[in-house]
């Protein structure tokens, strides 16, 4: 690597941390702690994905890539996995997210005038509990709805139907979820980021649009925008896939599984001279 392109990924690397361990800091998370899971990922990397072809990858040419020692390593490969609850916290939030996606744009649950409709919680046809069933599999419809009204996006009535109150789920932090949503969606993006920079003709869609030098009276317009727009577009990119997934339509022909989306995000920060304008 030569100066140049190490001094800015250094920067970059910077850049990156700096929002993360406001996170872990907040979190009462060590840096110790941080450290070991650095250095696991650095040998898990090193172990399944630059390895020699046709050869065994050992822990020697582990530790002349990853800078660790032999020992080290062995130690880090010790180490118990530390996925389990996030990936927990990660599938109820798909679960979460598939149903009101599915009650948002399923003609069967939407009413006269094509909205989300209001649902009884159990009985035939168009309710709650079928819903449930048909995009979140065999979730109790009852934890699902308890979920949904601990994140404030959907409501119980007097008559007892449930009505939707909003068209995306953003979890209960107390529980966590929210930092498990941040696992998969940085990653996603630092995965298309990666995609981009490895690949000369085959890009991934990666745009961004950005001014420095805006009052702050345009910003509650501009945050209004993205929602209505932004939601607008991810609606209509949710009912194109969902018609092409396999686990909705199992009719669906195709070789191979895969996972692909797109996601949109709002920003805002004070000026710092000296930062680089998008």
């Amino acid at each position: 690597m030569d100066t140049q392109t190490n001094h800015i990924l250094f920067g970059t690397i910077l850049k990156i941390l700096r929002p993360l361990v406001r996170i872990f800091l907040r979190n009462n998370v060590p840096y110790g702690a941080f450290a070991d899971l650095a250095k696991k990922v650095f040998v898990d990397v090193a172990s399944e994905e630059f390895g020699l072809p046709g050869r065994k990858q050992t822990d020697s040419r582990v530790s002349i890539i990853t800078g660790l020692n032999r020992k080290e390593v062995r130690r880090v490969k010790a180490l118990p996995p530390l996925t389990e609850e996030s990936e927990s916290a990660t599938q109820r939030y798909h679960r979460a997210a598939r149903v009101i996606s599915g009650w948002a744009r399923d003609p069967r649950f939407l009413d006269k005038t094509g909205q989300p409709a209001e649902l009884p919680l159990e009985g035939e046809g168009a309710v709650f509990s079928e819903l449930v069933k048909q995009f979140s599999g065999d979730v109790p419809a009852r934890a699902l709805m308890d979920e949904l009204l601990r994140a404030d996006c959907v409501e119980r009535l007097e008559n007892g139907a449930i009505r939707l109150k909003a068209r995306a789920f953003l979890p209960d932090t107390q529980e966590g979820d929210k930092l498990a949503i941040l696992g998969v969606d940085v990653k996603d993006l630092i995965g298309t980021i990666d995609h981009n920079i490895c690949s000369s003709t085959d890009h991934y869609f990666q745009r961004k649009v950005a001014y420095d030098n805006l009052p702050q009276e345009i910003l509650g317009h501009f945050r209004e925008m993205t929602e209505v727009q932004g939601q607008a577009l991810l609606e209509e990119m949710d009912r194109w896939l969902a018609q092409q997934d396999r686990d909705l339509n199992p009719t669906v022909k195709g070789s191979g599984r895969k996972r692909a989306g797109i996601g949109i995000y709002y920003f805002e920060e004070d000026f710092t001279e000296g930062e680089p304008s998008s």
